[in-house]
């Protein structure tokens, strides 16, 4: 992640609500054990601690190796931090779904923002992200911080940041009005959103998915349709809702991954297949608080 920075003066994190330990009953029992016992990130099909499917644009993709995993998850962090404005050393961010943290850790030390804090939903993985970066967090321990908090319940005064992202983490979201309004709470006026993730070409679509596969059919995923979440975002007082489909840079590279490190017919072999049929896409979804 390249060499730590020194912090830029009077920008610290954004000040946090009193950490309270996070109601199990909230966490969904597919969140809670495949984040908990589980702990994906060890899974063969991601690597590096990273939890995400990976932007593979400039990725030879002949006999992608382990590092490749790594290097294409890493891009897909950056693809998104990258729609922030500049300069950089000004803007207080916050990761919605930060697993491990290292996204986080990464936006920090390589975009060198004033302040990153990483939230999530599962206990297990906010002392995961405390324990892997401690090194990041005792040398920036007014700039890093990772904080339980739910997508629509972040641990955050109103309008106290700049900027809120998401990777690869929204499918796990019941619903996505709450983080939508949740997030234009927490945003300053003129403050910038950018979410990441697959979702569904429409609602009725939604039983083909759990069909195909396995993370919808026991409910790790929920089918969000695109369209509904873009509705959700104007409503709460967001403008210049983009969309951009990236699948291109996901999908393809992702399942010639997939073919060297899952069991042949391992049902995360059709996420290449909806995307094909049309069911879902991959998408980065930029926003404005108003």
């Amino acid at each position: 992640m390249g060499t730590y920075l020194s912090a830029p003066e009077g920008r610290a994190a954004p000040r946090e609500k009193a950490e309270q330990p996070m109601d199990q009953n909230r966490i969904p029992a597919t969140v809670r054990r495949t984040y908990g016992a589980d702990d994906l990130s060890q899974a063969p099909s991601f690597a590096g601690g990273f939890i995400n499917f990976g932007d593979w644009s400039g990725i030879d993709t002949d006999a992608p190796t382990p590092e490749d995993r790594i290097r294409s998850q890493e891009a897909l962090y950056r693809r998104v931090l990258r729609t922030f404005p500049a300069p950089t050393e000004r803007l207080r961010l916050a990761e919605v779904g930060c697993g491990r943290g290292l996204g986080a850790a990464l936006a920090l030390c390589e975009f060198r923002f004033a302040a990153v804090t990483g939230v999530d939903i599962h206990p297990d993985q906010i002392e995961r992200a405390r324990a892997v970066n401690a090194k990041a967090l005792a040398t920036f321990p007014d700039r890093l911080a990772y904080s339980l908090g739910a997508a629509d319940d972040l641990p955050f005064p109103d309008a106290a940041l700049d900027g809120l992202y998401s990777v690869e983490a929204a499918q796990h979201f019941r619903e996505l009005t709450g983080f939508a309004r949740e997030s234009a709470r927490v945003l300053r006026p003129g403050g910038r959103l950018a979410v990441t993730t697959f979702f569904s070409s429409g609602p009725e679509v939604a039983e083909r998915l759990s069909i195909l596969l396995g993370s919808f059919a026991d409910g790790l995923d929920v089918a969000h349709p695109l369209a509904a979440y873009t509705t959700d975002l104007t409503a709460a007082g967001f403008t210049d809702v983009t969309t951009e489909s990236i699948g291109t840079d996901v999908w393809p590279g992702l399942d010639r991954y997939l073919k060297d490190t899952v069991p042949p017919g391992h049902w995360t072999r059709n996420f290449l297949a909806a995307w094909q049929s049309g069911l879902l896409d991959y998408h980065l979804v930029t926003a404005t608080r108003a």
